[in-house]
């Protein structure tokens, strides 16, 4: 009896239990966060790159150098993986880069085509009249294809890079999460004037 009494009163090692029990939850969580701080990391990264790229794009010549351009964009990226190589499929491994660009004659071709809030109420209702900038007789909400390419002198390049690298954290793994993570930037930027274009016709239509 007197044994048990000092058994049941003994807390000796209770630490060591405690901290085996909160340890593998405390080293998850750490994990974890240190996996979205890398991929806030590569996004940043990558956002920085592509803007400069995107100026490079933007002058004469730059038509011709978008490999050389994009190749600029992924040496900035050696930090997160080097030497990647260009993969555009749906599920690309990692280590690889996808680069599009898609050029407008104008800004607003890139997004829902501009319409007159008559009565204030943020939507596009059919009796006001709207910019139908890609022709096609109805108001798009979504921006149209464009052009594929960088355009020409005046035009407005919508460029994206995606990158695809392996993560350095086991965690998503235990979610049955891809042992990979994409991220993306865009830039729009308007073409240097470095020729003459005449003006794009702007057609209103109010139905």
């Amino acid at each position: 009896m007197r044994l048990a009494s000092r058994l049941r009163h003994d807390r000796r090692g209770v630490t060591v239990v405690e901290f085996a029990l909160i340890a593998p939850v405390m080293c998850l969580m750490m994990m974890g966060l240190g996996d979205l701080l890398y991929n806030m990391y590569a996004k940043e990264l990558l956002e920085g790159s592509i803007q400069k790229a995107a100026r490079d794009s933007a002058i004469q010549g730059g038509a011709q150098q978008t490999a050389e351009i994009d190749s600029d964009v992924m040496e900035m990226m050696g930090a997160i993986m080097p030497r990647p190589t260009p993969n555009c499929a749906p599920t690309p491994p990692s280590g690889t880069f996808c680069s599009t660009r898609q050029s407008y004659e104008v800004f607003s071709a890139a997004g829902p085509e501009p319409f007159n809030d008559d009565n204030n109420d943020g939507q596009r209702n059919p009796t006001e009249c709207y910019q139908d900038l890609n022709r096609n007789g109805s108001w798009d909400v979504s921006p149209g294809p464009g052009s594929p390419g960088q355009g020409g002198a005046n035009d407005v390049t919508l460029y994206t890079i995606k990158i695809t690298y392996a993560r350095i954290f086991p965690v998503p793994r235990l979610f049955g999460w891809s042992d990979n993570n994409s991220v993306s930037a865009q830039a729009l930027l308007k073409n240097q004037p470095y020729a003459t274009r005449a003006d794009p016709t702007i057609t209103w239509k109010c139905s």
